[in-house]
């Protein structure tokens, strides 16, 4: 596969470009949070019975949905609590139900079973959310001149608050700390039994005369002629002043006497729940509490509802304002934050490590593309897998980034070390490579897998926090390999040359730059020889050429590490000043060509053959370069 993709390199980088824009649009829609969803999916039933007893409330409506809710699938188990005027059901689901199935089952349940409830429960309904119970934020519309009442504050929580922030998305419900206005209608026991009535028969009398009734229209077709106009009919609407609610009729006598409902009560208006009061740092207030819905993004969530804050400020009265008590999405920011810190300080480690021992920006360029390609890869891979980017996942990332660049730093390194050895082009020897590390690359990712993957088979809640570390390992090492595969082999084919030269970063630059011991002594000594060697290059004849030759081999001396001509005092014994080799003529120095032309020329290269020989290098290793020229 390697090969292929090696003769192929537009289609392996539109592949790793793919990977990369799958990767980046998770990256935006992937929700984010401090920890996994570790809860089980819950669905919350309220209902209120305005009011009524908590044994009521109990008897009457809570234990009437229990009893609703059976055979529902994947349910674990059932709380409720019941409190004066309030019922409160929570169902856990475990994990393999969605939470929007389970929402609508828990709906239909309740719609088969409401009709069974008091009426005062029907008229206010029952309510369904899926949210968690814990708080996201919370807020209070607060007084600042003392001019409005917890009262009034709360009155403009209840009518312009609340709708337009349960309406936002991420948001799973909102729990009021104040009470807003109501008709308040305070029973008189004495004048009750006075005048022989029940507060049943006050409940009846309210609800049937503060209604809304339509009795039709004036003008409606089939028309008559001349009609010019129509006319809805209203023959009773909903009461709204305290006068009005006192002229509610009770009971009516045959003699013309009647009882009204200001004779046996007094009607006021007042809070609705006197069950608590609201402050703010002891200023007047109306609080309220946002729940996070299941699975939203809680940063998103909170932005979305700061900004939705934010608009609503235009329609508040002066002096009344919006503060923020609680929020728990800048912890949830900074964690987020720091830990994108701490993956960019391991990819700048990683790059510091792979200059430090390759050596070469362009050996060190193909592990490096690998890291972005693959990091966004597998933020496509937990988008899939429905997984958020917490604080979990984002640590398996930082873990990943020592991992993932081994595939490519693997292909480089043998890709480089059959250039060397073999002396085979970028190509040939990638495709070389190829054929020879493929299934050691596959090996050392089957190993790795084999440690990381069987946490992902962990049950209950630590299952689900081992699980999805486990995954973005594994999908990290997946995604490693198939780039190392894929996108480094034509990468290194094009980018990687034969020889890099000399180091270029510490501690290589270092190693090589430190002086040996008689470097200095050798040096001088080549400076003789490569003397001796220009003159017998420009006293022998052939020219301009010839003498550009001898300049050439004497720069060879001089600079023993540019070819073959370096010779070190330790590398061989010193030979004596009469050895053989210094008495044959210039063809028997080992490819010495002979003297072309005078004497003058032939001793300075005797000269130079015999000063090599007492640095104890092979006479003709030195000057067989200027020779051959």
């Amino acid at each position: 596969m390697g090969n292929f993709f090696i003769a192929r390199p537009v289609f392996a980088w539109v592949l790793a470009i793919l990977t990369m824009l799958a990767g980046a649009m998770a990256v935006v829609t992937l929700p984010v949070s401090q920890y996994p969803d570790i809860a089980p999916t819950t669905v919350r039933v309220s209902a209120t019975y305005t009011g009524a007893t908590a044994e009521a409330v109990q008897n009457s409506v809570t234990r009437e949905i229990e009893d609703s809710m059976t055979g529902l699938e994947g349910m674990l188990y059932m709380t409720s609590s019941s409190s004066k005027g309030r019922s409160s059901i929570e169902i856990t689901f475990d994990e393999s139900v969605d939470p929007v199935d389970a929402q609508n089952e828990v709906q239909s349940k309740v719609s088969q079973i409401e009709s069974r409830l008091p009426t005062a429960v029907q008229s206010q309904g029952v309510r369904v959310s899926r949210s968690s119970s814990s708080i996201l934020m919370v807020g209070a519309l607060v007084d600042t001149t003392g001019t409005y009442s917890t009262v009034e504050l709360g009155d403009i929580m209840s009518t312009t608050v609340e709708g337009p922030i349960e309406r936002t998305e991420g948001v799973g419900g909102v729990q009021s700390f104040g009470s807003g206005y109501a008709m308040r209608i305070w029973l008189d026991p004495l004048s009750l039994a006075r005048y022989q009535l029940t507060a049943s028969d006050v409940v009846s009398a309210v609800s049937a005369q503060n209604s809304t009734v339509s009795v039709g229209s004036l003008g409606e077709q089939p028309t008559t002629k001349g009609q010019q106009f129509t006319a809805t009919i209203t023959a009773q609407s909903q009461l709204t002043t305290v006068d009005e609610f006192d002229s509610i009729l009770l009971r009516s006598s045959e003699e013309g006497g009647v009882v009204r409902l200001g004779d046996v009560a007094k009607v006021e208006i007042g809070q609705e729940d006197y069950g608590g009061d609201s402050r703010f740092n002891g200023l007047n207030s109306s609080g309220f509490g946002v729940n996070l819905e299941t699975g939203a993004n809680a940063v998103d969530t909170a932005a979305a509802v700061r900004a939705q804050l934010d608009k609503l400020s235009a329609a508040l009265p002066d002096g009344v304002e919006f503060r923020t008590a609680y929020d728990t999405s800048p912890f949830v920011e900074l964690s987020i934050e720091q830990v994108y810190h701490t993956l960019f300080e391991a990819v700048v480690l990683v790059l510091a490590v792979l200059l430090i021992f390759l050596q070469s920006w362009r050996a060190t360029l193909v592990p490096l593309i690998a890291v972005p390609v693959v990091l966004l890869g597998t933020f496509g891979v937990l988008m899939v897998a429905g997984y958020s980017i917490n604080t979990l996942t984002m640590f398996a990332m930082v873990l990943a980034i020592g991992l993932l660049v081994d595939d490519a730093i693997v292909v480089v390194e043998n890709v480089e070390r059959l250039m060397e050895e073999d002396k085979l082009s970028a190509f040939e020897a990638t495709k070389r490579s190829m054929s020879q590390i493929t299934s050691a690359l596959v090996g050392i990712n089957v190993v790795l897998a084999a440690v990381f993957l069987p946490m992902a088979f962990f049950g209950g809640s630590t299952g689900v926090i081992y699980r999805q570390f486990s995954i973005t390992m594994v999908a990290a090492m997946a995604i490693s390999l198939i780039m190392a595969i894929i996108l480094s082999p034509p990468m290194s084919a094009r980018l990687l040359k034969p020889a890099h030269g000399p180091a270029n970063f510490p501690p290589g630059a270092l190693v090589q730059q430190r002086p040996r011991p008689g470097d200095r002594r050798l040096r001088s000594r080549n400076r003789l020889v490569a003397e001796d060697a220009r003159a017998g290059a420009s006293c022998a004849g052939g020219g301009a050429r010839r003498s550009v030759d001898g300049q050439r081999a004497a720069d060879l001396l001089v600079h023993p590490d540019r070819g073959p001509g370096r010779a070190d005092d330790h590398d061989q014994p010193h030979r004596g000043r009469d050895h053989p080799a210094d008495l044959g003529d210039a063809r028997a120095g080992r490819g010495l060509p002979a003297e072309p032309g005078g004497r003058r020329g032939g001793e300075h290269l005797r000269l130079a053959r015999l000063r090599l020989q007492r640095l104890g290098a092979e006479p003709g290793n030195g000057l067989r370069q200027a020779a051959r020229l």
